[in-house]
């Protein structure tokens, strides 16, 4: 394949900027947060940017981290806390000092900012998922801009997201995004770490999220956030499926949103790859955290990846876990890796007595057939892999 020019990568930049006119931005706590707490002088270049896109029809849905990393230096913490208690308790200091600075800051260009804070168990649920999405159409509407936080304060270990940039690409398929941006405090994806690595290559374009482009992330640590270029790069590759373009950049240059709308050579441009997925397959796939595992045969796997069928109980020769009906569960092939996601039709007790049994046998041997599948194909998504 011809290796792309820099006129060619120039192009296919303003080509996905063209059409961008909903913007989700992420931004790290490693580009908000200073060794005195917030970077004040950021935080009102981010704001302004904004604000002008947001005059120009844009809409801007924000993401913003930094709760925490405030939060310790508000209180004057020399080291991060460990238990859940103090991490709460710290987050909860920082995010009103967090959400005033954007306040005041968004003030001085005629704009009104919401705060919005969500735990995973928010969005896993299809009801306030659902509540969740309306309440931010509505504010876009009456031309507020949402500032979306994790909600660090009640969120345990089994309802994290784990990092912001999970939760900006559950958001950016939410609102049915144009672009996600991930603004962090390095220039882009490199080869390799650069800041132990002189010579690291960056990565202007990535058409396809391989399993090299991931092994090449998981070398840049963050900074500050939770996350690092992993993260982001996983992020990139979820909003992939749902036709979203992603950029990587630096958020401490100045002026960077505007220099990534003229089409400028910053940071990295993650393409789309794939057919689209529909919001609630997404949320099936990325959003519900699997209540266990269902083993299945080879013939099985080439049933739903291939032929686009139901799962069956015949294919199926192994349970993990305790659920009931409507759980989220993975399916796996016979090497162990997960391949697709879906919301079963029966409980994990009668699966364990139906598994491999042909379907008209699951009435004799569960007294009852609800369904014909196990998983039926419009509750069942194929993974994404590298």
């Amino acid at each position: 394949m011809k290796e792309k020019t820099d006129t060619d990568i120039r192009q296919t930049r303003l080509a996905v900027l063209k059409g961008a006119r909903r913007i989700v931005v992420k931004a790290g706590s490693a580009v908000l947060t200073a060794e005195e707490g917030l970077n004040r002088e950021i935080i009102e270049n981010l704001s302004a940017e904004l604000s002008r896109f947001k005059r120009e029809q844009f809409d801007i849905v924000l993401v913003s981290s930094g709760a925490i990393a405030s939060g310790l230096k508000k209180i004057g913490l020399l080291l991060p806390p460990r238990s859940i208690p103090e991490k709460q308790a710290v987050a909860a200091v920082g995010q009103s000092s967090l959400i005033l600075a954007y306040e005041e800051a968004f003030d001085r260009y005629g704009e009104k900012v919401a705060q919005i804070l969500l735990t995973r168990e928010d969005l896993s649920s299809r009801r306030r998922y659902l509540n969740a999405r309306n309440t931010i159409f509505t504010l876009l509407n009456w031309g507020i801009i949402p500032i979306i936080n994790e909600n660090d304060t009640v969120a345990v270990e089994e309802i994290k997201f784990g990092d912001n940039d999970m939760l900006a690409a559950l958001i950016a398929s939410l609102v049915e995004a144009d672009l996600l941006i991930c603004l962090t405090d390095i220039d882009a994806l490199y080869d390799s770490d650069p800041r132990v690595n002189p010579g690291a290559r960056r990565l202007s374009l990535v058409e396809n999220i391989t399993g090299q482009i991931e092994k090449m992330a998981s070398g840049i640590p963050g900074s500050m956030g939770r996350g690092g270029m992993l993260s982001k790069v996983k992020a990139a590759k979820m909003v992939s499926s749902q036709g979203i373009p992603t950029i990587i950049a630096n958020g401490k240059v100045p002026y960077i949103l505007e220099k990534i709308f003229a089409g400028e050579d910053y940071g990295t441009l993650f393409q789309p790859h794939g057919q689209r997925m529909t919001s609630r397959k997404y949320w099936i796939a990325f959003t519900l955290n699997p209540k266990g595992i269902l083993v299945v045969d080879d013939g099985a796997k080439k049933a739903i990846t291939v032929n686009g069928k139901s799962l069956l109980p015949s294919g199926i020769t192994e349970i993990k876990g305790n659920f009931d009906v409507g759980a989220p569960i993975h399916c796996v092939d016979q090497t162990g890796t997960a391949f697709a996601a879906g919301l079963v039709n029966y409980a994990s007790a009668e699966i364990e007595k139906i598994k491999g049994h042909k379907t008209q046998e699951i009435a004799v041997i569960l007294g009852h057939k609800d369904y014909d599948e196990v998983i039926h194909r419009d509750n069942l998504v194929i993974l994404p892999q590298s």
